[in-house]
């Protein structure tokens, strides 16, 4: 294909606003334009979609794994790869690549891996989350809780390096086991910090926030819970309106009144976004699988420990979109902004992520009417889709 082209034939969604009879230019790996269809400079080759729609690539800043693959057992390049590639048919363009708490050994293999990564630019790669393992145990969820340590000297400094190497770094940390100062410094040096599995109060998160957090790991799970005495951590992430959070959209992990009232809540401008949380399931027919040694076993739509702990989730983006679309009753366009605008506003990548202006990346998904993916195209290149 030219490194100049024009999709046509279907609705553009620039990320604020629909565009009918309109054609989206791609020029290398960037959008140069949403032009009427006949409007076209001519010589540009024309590409026909059949219809559907045309939206922004979805971001998901927590994927743990997918393909068969999870980080955490082979911290290297080819992981990363496979974990990308098995979120493209799901309409993911950009993830952070998760490491659930492990060892330190396991934690800097992961930080090598992602730096190399972003050398040989790896398609859909944008960064790491690493999930721990500054945690609380009380809240550990499928986290190890041999493997969960509170933040020390050499912790915040590798954290600090590591995010020299790498596009995007955030990290989930508890407030039980990280000093504000800490997060302070982290956020200084651009790492993204996230608050989550994490027993603390109100107050705490709110003073977290005010340190440098800007972020929550899957609001409600992991979690202290919204009481009538005692908002908690959950209650902290709807109404600080500079934190973010992720949701996970299955039906399993946050009933579908709950995300409705935490989303009629929610103080601005940090928003609710999707994320998946997704494991070594996604993209295969695997029934099992292993983290830090232990069996997850999938069944009935859910990741579970042998005692019923949930682990991670088996969702995709595309999933999550069509749950808070039709079942939550959102409207389309807010349900794409939640999987790809807001995430990207969420890790400071709104500049190129989440929309279609120029100069933006030329991530694009290919959908139905229905809400099927299609096609997929990472940086102006198509990675799914005949």
């Amino acid at each position: 294909m030219s490194d100049r082209f024009a999709l046509t034939g279907a609705r553009i969604f620039d990320g604020a606003d629909w565009h009918d009879n309109a054609a989206l230019v791609v020029k290398g790996d960037a959008v140069e334009a949403i032009l009427p269809e006949g409007a076209v400079p001519s010589g540009v080759p024309a590409v026909e979609t059949g219809g559907g729609l045309l939206v922004p690539g979805f971001v998901d800043i927590q994927v743990n794994g997918g393909g068969g693959v999870m980080l955490n057992d082979h911290p290297d390049v080819a992981s990363i790869e496979t974990i990308c590639r098995a979120h493209a048919p799901f309409g993911t363009t950009a993830l952070l690549v998760t490491l659930i708490t492990d060892t330190p050994a396991i934690t800097a293999a992961a930080i090598a891996a992602g730096a190399e990564a972003t050398r040989q630019k790896a398609p859909g790669f944008l960064g790491l989350h690493l999930e721990g393992p500054h945690l609380s145990i009380a809240r550990k969820g499928a986290h190890d809780p041999a493997l969960i340590r509170p933040m020390a000297d050499a912790d915040q400094a590798a954290l600090i390096a590591a995010r020299k190497e790498l596009p995007v770094l955030l990290t989930t940390v508890a407030p039980e086991s990280v000093e504000p100062s800490r997060v302070a410094a982290l956020a200084k040096a651009g790492v993204v910090v996230s608050l989550g599995h994490s027993d603390t109060d109100y107050a705490t998160a709110s003073a977290f926030a005010e340190a440098g957090a800007t972020v929550v790991t899957h609001l409600f799970n992991a979690m202290s819970q919204i009481g009538n005495r005692e908002p908690g951590l959950a209650g902290a992430a709807i109404d600080t309106g500079g934190l973010y959070a992720g949701i996970i959209a299955d039906g399993i992990h946050v009933h579908p009144a709950t995300m409705i009232l935490a989303l009629r809540g929610k103080q601005g401008p940090g928003k609710i976004v999707l994320v998946t949380d997704a494991m070594a399931t996604i993209g295969t027919d695997m029934t099992s699988f292993t983290l830090n040694g232990r069996t997850i076993y999938r069944k009935d739509g859910s990741l579970r420990l042998a005692d019923g702990t949930l682990a991670g989730a088996d969702l995709d983006m595309i999933s999550a979109v069509r749950f808070v679309h039709r079942v939550v009753g959102l409207d389309l366009d807010e349900a794409l902004r939640m999987a790809s605008l807001y995430p990207a506003e969420a890790i400071s990548q709104a500049h190129r992520l989440g929309r279609f202006a120029n100069g933006t990346a030329a991530d694009i998904v290919g959908l139905s009417n229905d809400l099927d993916v299609r096609n997929v195209w990472i940086g102006g290149k198509k990675v799914f889709g005949a």
